[in-house]
């Protein structure tokens, strides 16, 4: 019985282990068959994206195509213009060896002309250096030049002013003159009348002066000779003093008379008179002191008798300090 239960038993361990193998034998292959169905689909998938791959790897292919035969056109045209780059550049490697060359003997001919040079260089330099001496001398003399002709310009100018006055001056000279010649032509009688006849303008210290706001005193001097017995005698003489329009110098008491030029009466105005006793030869003088001064011009000294002209003078005045 024992035995029967052991067999019993070990029959129920065999079929347990085969249901077990069973069970584990359908999950292998349920799990095989999942993986072959997981397997169908992922390569169902990559024949599909290979296959999409596949079209755009044709079409992109076509466009390589087409590229690639551009490139080669192209390389076809830079070889050529390679190959005249070359060409030309050996021409320039030539130029440049050339140029190189003649630079270098440029340079050379240079390094001698200014070793050969230097000297006349540095006497250059000195000469430059008296120029720029000499120029700076002869701006300072054109500028000292320039300031003489301003002064000049202003003298000339003052001379110009002066002139016009000389001019009119002359003019009354020239009418004194001739007023003094024809009256010298008209005197009374031929052997009545003054020579060495002499008219001084003097200053305060009895020196002759011949500038005008200077003059103190008129001096006056002339000889009578061969006088007429007739003739001889007391006689009043007339100092007459006028400007070259004819007028009388200012006097406090002028004195009026009569006389005869060319037989005619004629009034006189003298600033001095006096008597004298006429003899034979003899040497007579007048001195007037001055009341005002005398502005520069002509003046005509003369003098008279009752009788007539004996002489008369004209001298210039100038401008004190100009002349």
């Amino acid at each position: 019985m024992d035995q029967n239960k052991s067999n019993t038993g070990a029959g129920q361990n065999k079929n347990e282990n085969q249901r077990k193998g069973l069970i584990i034998a359908v999950a292998v292959l349920a799990v095989l068959l999942i993986a072959a169905a997981i397997w169908a689909f992922s390569e169902k998938s990559q024949k599909e994206e290979l296959q999409s791959e596949k079209v755009e790897l044709e079409g992109t292919v076509d466009e390589l195509e087409i590229l690639r035969e551009d490139l080669i056109a192209e390389v076809d045209s830079l070889q050529g213009e390679y190959s005249m780059l070359a060409e030309t550049n050996g021409e320039l490697q030539g130029d440049l060896a050339q140029a190189q060359e003649t630079i270098a003997q440029k340079e050379a001919a240079l390094r001698n002309i200014k070793a050969r040079n230097a000297s006349e260089i540095n006497s250059l330099r000195a000469e430059i250096k008296q120029l720029m001496a000499l120029k700076d001398d002869l701006q300072g003399n054109i500028q000292n030049l320039q300031a003489e002709n301003d002064s000049l310009r202003t003298a000339m100018g003052v001379l110009a002013s002066d002139l016009d006055a000389s001019k009119e001056e002359i003019e009354q000279l020239n009418n004194i003159r001739q007023t003094i010649e024809e009256e010298n032509e008209q005197l009374t009688l031929e052997n009545f009348k003054a020579s060495a006849f002499q008219v001084e303008f003097e200053k305060g210290n009895d020196k002759v002066t011949s500038k005008a706001r200077k003059v103190r005193t008129v001096r006056t001097s002339f000889d009578l000779t061969g006088v007429p017995e007739e003739f001889q005698g007391t006689r009043t003489l007339y100092l007459t003093i006028t400007d070259g329009q004819g007028n009388p110098i200012e006097a406090t008491n002028p004195i009026t008379a009569k006389t005869v030029v060319n037989n005619k009466e004629m009034d006189i105005i003298a600033v001095k008179a006096k008597d004298v006793d006429i003899t034979k030869d003899q040497r007579l003088s007048f001195a007037y002191d001055l009341e005002e001064k005398l502005d520069p011009g002509y003046y005509r000294v003369a003098i008279y008798t009752d009788i007539g002209l004996l002489g008369a003078s004209s001298m210039r005045l100038r401008k004190g300090g100009l002349f």
